[in-house]
């Protein structure tokens, strides 16, 4: 249970000058002991610390699916998260799976102070936070010791470019037991260019993956988010429909031979054609 010291702290906006900008921590008036972590005004992560299970953005909700469809409920694992911004998947798992194993790597190493400080997370918990590139981590981790890869690292709003290859999903395949999954938060628009292009370099490393978006996003009529989830072994496709469907904002799931026709003719992505996602449109974060 969080402290009397941080429930203090989680009341009280505070903001710090980190190495990607400005970040802020804005309390959830009508939600005691909840904020909103932003960089240079963009959200990018919401911590209840009473309750690490509220989830409020529907991304985490998503990622938060692919891991409770897949594993057992309440079962440990061990999960890399590459990108941690205020940690909210990682808290949520840790709260839901004790005993878990959860290393976070973040880049912003001042944006991790920031965070430790002012939402600190339980000493109990099995989670580490290291400072560093996402895809040196990923290159350096043992193989087959994963069962959870999630890549949802953003310079500012958009993915850099050597996250989003087949040979960075390759290396995310190596880290990952049997049975392992590799998770993906994208942020695309129309034409959805970038988010077919990364289904297929998902595809073309994994045999089995999935799609999990708003039918409004999924058919480029907002710009948003997007969910990409992979596994060698077949996913629970049903029980990830079961769940999207009851999100407050419903999302659908897409694959087999209905996410190869979305998919329409994009082809992989490698590092020699990477590039960063798109930026977002003025406004498609306004608080």
């Amino acid at each position: 249970m969080p402290s009397a010291r941080s429930r203090r702290a989680a009341s009280q906006p505070a903001a710090a000058l980190t190495a990607s900008g400005v970040a802020r921590l804005l309390p959830d008036v009508d939600q005691p002991g909840a904020m909103l972590l932003t960089v240079n005004e963009v959200p990018q992560s919401y911590v209840d610390l009473e309750d690490p299970t509220r989830l409020e953005f529907e991304y985490i909700q998503r990622l938060a699916h692919v891991a409770d469809a897949v594993f057992p409920a309440g079962a440990r694992i061990d999960a890399l998260h590459l990108g941690g911004g205020a940690l909210s998947l990682p808290r949520y798992l840790a709260h839901t799976r004790p005993g878990s194993g959860q290393l976070a790597v973040e880049i912003d190493g001042q944006l991790v102070a920031f965070v430790r400080e002012h939402l600190p997370w339980d000493r109990r918990w099995r989670l580490k936070v290291r400072t560093g590139d996402a895809r040196e981590a990923l290159a350096s981790r043992r193989a087959g010791s994963a069962d959870l890869v999630v890549a949802d690292a953003f310079a500012g709003a958009r993915t850099p470019a050597h996250l989003t290859s087949v040979e960075f999903v390759t290396l995310a395949a190596a880290a990952l037991r049997p049975g392992g999954v590799y998770a993906a938060n994208i942020a695309d628009g129309a034409p959805l260019a970038f988010a077919r292009g990364q289904a297929a370099t998902v595809r073309a490393v994994f045999p089995h993956v999935v799609l999990i978006a708003e039918a409004a996003v999924l058919r480029g009529r907002r710009f948003g988010n997007l969910v990409l989830a992979a596994s060698q072994e077949p996913l629970p496709i049903s029980d990830l429909v079961r769940r999207a469907a009851g999100d407050p904002f419903p999302a659908r799931v897409t694959g087999g031979e209905a996410l190869d026709a979305w998919i329409a003719g994009a082809t992989p992505v490698t590092d020699a054609t990477a590039v960063p996602s798109p930026e977002p449109p003025p406004g498609a974060f306004e608080l």
